[in-house]
């Protein structure tokens, strides 16, 4: 029994023993566990402050639960910011100095955050913020400051690319004015101005803003042209802004509005009555992969905290920062007992100077830094700071939920899938197709902000434009030339541009005002741009901005043509021209002139007194030109300048029988105008196209009277007017750019014509308001259509039709009327029969003076030029008596007729004496010249060697 009691007593104290070594290992162990002291700074009275504080008590109880071995534990200290920036600053100053905490998550806002940042490079606190997003909260400015959420840079290309994507030119940004809402919209705006798009005008609103001044914003913007809006601001703000949109009637068709990550990450806690009024809006927001952790969470979210909605971004965000912190703390291994900061030197009592640094602060920072894992919120990898950026979904509100349309990612652009980790390189997409059709607001597929395009209302010339209404149909159907054009620049674009033609017309469908009245209508926002027959002009470009030119213009005058030459009683003159029956009349006395120096010498024909030897130079000169006159030449260079003159004679004779023939067979067309000055002088009516810009350049730029203007609109009022005639109820011209004059003249050709000077405009183009981005880009796809050699054919064909050889430029153009030849024309036969006149000439001088100029030698040498000079006249004047050629004929028939010997040397005749042998001693050197007494006699035996001119002729 003893023995057995011994035993009893033996494992009691064992057990005793083991208890006690139990409990004093459970005490060490618990020594172990380091306490690391953490702030927290929130709007606990905010809907995110709200939810993020449940967020961030769970994941630091789930996180435990999945690391019980950690050393390291986060308590928590929170501190309510009261939603100022003073308020955060105060509580992360009390967290810091009185709590002694190695880190502070939060503050939520972005001004907040920057203040509190700064505070935390001063005690080297790291701050971590998962919900300010301001672009310039940058960790490259403030070191000690981590974004464990995406900036709003992030969702800058994101946005950019789904406006690229529906083609909109102008948007309308509305933000808060706090330092949250001008981060994002200044680096928005660069980024659209890369691409082409504009803010016409940007709305401010402040968060303490009333709905009445939120309602006045809202009036302006609804006043104004533009239809897109993108909303940048907080929950709280944007939830009221939206009902008052919805209220005034700003949320229905034509209208799209996009809301960024602040509040389409915050959609699902929104009370059902916004979202109501927030039916078609896009918004964009970073995507979160579902998986089985997320929805086992939101599970027990949902059922843990019931009053707080269902689970969101930032509430996602908030639970990975808690895990990043444990994580780095444990792998920082931060101590307890180093939790606090050493105090700083200064001896200033100011709070602000005596906060001291954490010396753990900058080694827990980069670990921080260094941190990875794959959270609720996606994989969380810190790059610079910020959390890496990732991929974008795009959503549709629709009813009580968010229909997800398709998605952004950095490297393929948009897409419906969100696989971006796909190793297929994609080429980055802009394109609507890319995304599922959204419902606009208003609940319908028609996307908003059609470009509202004036159209002219033209009756007259339908082939640049028509505008035809069906009955039962609302629309009415606009085609034309300017119509099918756009529509194949449209068709080029880079992005879809949806448009609606309206007609400038009133409500008896009748033109509402003239061109510049309608152009005027861009700068009132009533149009976005003009589509038309609109010609750019100076004084139009101060309001619009036009594209470049599609087609060539200017103004011109058409006038009547009329048939006045066969009642001409002096139409015989009209073939040629004043100049050239003045050059043919100077050329015929010449000839006679050169002709009578060949002849005179030798033929007796044009000897005799001097009033008959003029008389015979002027019978000869004109007698020749009709072939009438008969005498005979006998120098063969007389000879050889008659031919050619003759040749001449006979091209001008032809030619002018064959103008003359045709001026009385054929109808000869003359306009009856051909400058505007002599219209003005005699103060003819003058007719313009009506409601173009033509009235003012004849009022300002003509000088033209405006009671002698009168309106005219379709060809066949051209056509009535011009008919009558200025002196019975109608116009002596009208005035009007060329492509309408030319499709005129297609129909009315044979009667009108285009006369006197072009007054050049640049031509028919598009516009657009100023400064629009559309410009460059309609301009340049302008350029391609119009280079484009087939695509223009086959335009011009079906709406010009047989008119498009008119169209292009062949049209009767008339800038100086001139039926009759000119001297020009025959300015080369001019000139040969000038040359071989004057060669003639020259070389009988020549010969002449060869001849006789050694007989005068005896005379004496003081007066030696004069007497020679006249020695040689009388030489001219007399006759000689035989030639060399004709001489050596008449030796075998006239015995008395002796050879001589040398060119042109006189022939001995017994009858002459001495004197008169010795003055005759040398002929001028004719080439075949016969003497007068013995002419018959050579005549009838050998024939007459002499030319007829009539023969010639």
């Amino acid at each position: 029994m003893s023995t057995m009691a011994n035993l009893k007593h033996l494992s009691s104290f064992i057990i005793l023993i083991l208890l006690i070594s139990a409990s004093l290992s459970g005490k060490q162990s618990m020594a172990v566990v380091n306490v690391i002291r953490v702030g927290v700074v929130l709007d606990l009275n905010s809907t995110v402050g709200e939810m993020a504080e449940s967020y961030i008590s769970m994941a630091v109880s789930d996180f435990y639960a999945a690391n019980a071995n950690y050393t390291t534990r986060l308590t928590l200290f929170t501190r309510d910011s009261k939603d100022d920036v003073v308020g955060a600053a105060s509580a992360a100053l009390d967290l810091m100095k009185n709590e002694k905490v190695h880190a502070i998550i939060g503050p939520q806002r972005s001004a907040q955050a920057k203040f509190v940042a700064n505070l935390g490079e001063k005690a080297q606190v790291p701050i971590l913020s998962f919900s300010a997003t301001s672009p310039f909260l940058s960790p490259n400015h403030n070191p000690f400051f981590i974004q464990t959420t995406q900036d709003d840079l992030g969702q800058v290309k994101a946005i950019t690319s789904l406006v690229q994507a529906y083609g909109w030119q102008e948007v309308i940004p509305i933000y808060e004015d706090t330092y949250y809402g001008n981060g994002l919209v200044l680096y928005l705006k660069d980024a659209f101005q890369e691409v082409d798009v504009r803010f016409p005008h940007r709305s401010l609103i402040h968060p303490s803003s009333k709905d009445s001044d939120i309602l006045e914003e809202l009036k302006k913007l609804k006043a104004m042209q533009s239809r897109i809006f993108l909303v940048h601001m907080t929950a709280s703000l944007g939830s009221k802004l939206f009902v008052l949109v919805k209220n005034l009637g700003m949320m229905s068709e034509g209208y799209a509005w996009i809301i960024t990550q602040g509040l389409s990450s915050l959609l699902d806690p929104i009370d059902s009555k916004i979202m109501d009024s927030m039916q078609g809006v896009l918004g964009i927001r970073p995507y979160l992969p579902i998986s089985k952790n997320v929805e086992d969470f939101q599970r027990r979210w949902t059922k843990n905290f019931t009053s707080s909605g269902k689970a969101n971004l930032f509430g996602f965000r908030a639970y990975d920062t808690i895990w990043a912190l444990a994580m780095a703390v444990e792998k920082a291994n931060i101590k307890q007992n180093s939790s606090f900061l050493k105090q700083n030197a200064s001896g200033s009592k100011v709070d602000l100077a005596s906060i001291g640094v954490s010396e753990m602060g900058p080694r827990l920072l980069n670990t921080i830094r260094s941190t990875e894992f794959k959270g609720l919120g996606g994989y969380f990898r810190l790059v610079k700071g910020q959390l890496e950026a990732s991929t974008f979904e795009i959503f549709n509100v629709m009813g009580k939920n968010e229909r997800i349309i398709g998605y952004w990612n950095p490297k393929k652009g948009l897409s419906r899938e969100a696989d971006d980790n796909s190793t297929t390189e994609i080429a980055y997409s802009i394109t609507k197709e890319k995304l599922k059709q959204p419902i606009w607001p208003g609940d319908t597929t028609n996307q908003p902000k059609k470009l509202r395009i004036g159209v002219p209302s033209s009756f007259g010339f339908n082939e640049f434009l028509k505008i035809e209404w069906h009955p039962g149909h609302k629309e009415p159907k606009i085609s034309g030339f300017s119509i099918d054009l756009f529509l194949a620049v449209l068709d080029i674009l880079p992005f879809p541009l949806p448009y609606e033609f309206v007609p400038y017309e009133n409500q008896n469908r009748q033109s509402a005002g003239t061109y510049d009245e309608l152009l005027y209508q861009i700068k009132l926002k009533k149009f976005d741009a003009v589509i038309g027959d609109t010609t750019i002009v100076a004084n139009r470009s101060s309001y619009v901005d036009f594209t470049l030119p599609y087609f060539e213009s200017g103004v011109s005058m058409v006038v009547l043509m009329k048939d006045t030459e066969k009642k001409n009683m002096w139409i015989f003159l009209k073939p040629l021209s004043w100049d050239l029956w003045l050059a043919i009349g100077a050329t015929s006395i010449f000839i006679g002139l050169v002709t009578w120096v060949l002849e005179h010498h030798v033929n007796t024909k044009f000897r005799g007194p001097p009033e008959q030897q003029i008389g015979t130079i002027f019978l000869f000169s004109f007698a020749m030109l009709t072939s009438s006159y008969r005498e005979k030449v006998v120098n063969n260079w007389s000879r050889f300048m008659l031919i050619i003159w003759a040749f001449m004679v006979l091209i001008l004779t032809q030619s002018y029988t064959a103008s003359l023939t045709s001026m009385l067979t054929v109808q000869q067309l003359k306009p009856e105008f051909v400058d505007v000055r002599e219209i003005k002088m005699n103060g003819y009516f003058v007719g313009y196209h009506e409601d173009s810009f033509v009235r003012e350049l004849l009022v300002k730029q003509l000088n033209i009277n405006e009671s002698r203007l009168k309106p005219y609109r379709t060809p066949e009022e051209y056509h009535e007017a011009l008919s009558k005639g200025s002196h019975n109820g109608g116009v002596a011209t009208i005035f009007d750019e060329i492509p309408y004059i030319k499709l005129f003249l297609s129909k009315y050709g044979s009667r009108y014509a285009m006369v006197g000077p072009i007054y050049k405009t640049d031509g028919f183009g598009f516009a657009f308001p100023l400064k629009s981005p559309l410009v460059s880009y309609i301009s340049r796809a302008i350029l391609n259509v119009t280079q484009d050699k087939d695509k223009m054919t086959t335009i011009m064909r079906k709406n010009f039709a047989s008119q498009t050889t008119c169209i292009d430029g062949s049209s009767a153009e008339i800038s100086s009327y001139s039926p009759s030849l000119g001297v020009y024309s025959f300015g080369g036969l001019f000139i040969i029969v000038g040359v071989a006149s004057m060669c003639s000439l020259l070389i009988y001088v020549a010969k002449f003076l060869h001849f006789h100029w050694p007989a005068s030698n005896i005379i004496p040498t003081e007066r030696s030029f004069w007497l020679r000079f006249i020695e040689l006249v009388k030489h001219f004047n007399q006759k000689d008596l035989c030639s060399c050629p004709l001489r050596r004929n008449e030796s075998k028939l006239n015995p008395t007729i002796s050879n001589s010997e040398g060119f042109g040397a006189s022939p001995s005749i017994e009858s002459i004496d001495d004197e008169e042998k010795h003055s005759r001693t040398s002929s001028e050197g004719a080439d075949n010249v016969a003497i007068d007494e013995n002419e018959e006699i050579f005549s009838r035996r050998h024939g007459d060697t002499s030319i007829d001119m009539a023969s010639l002729l």
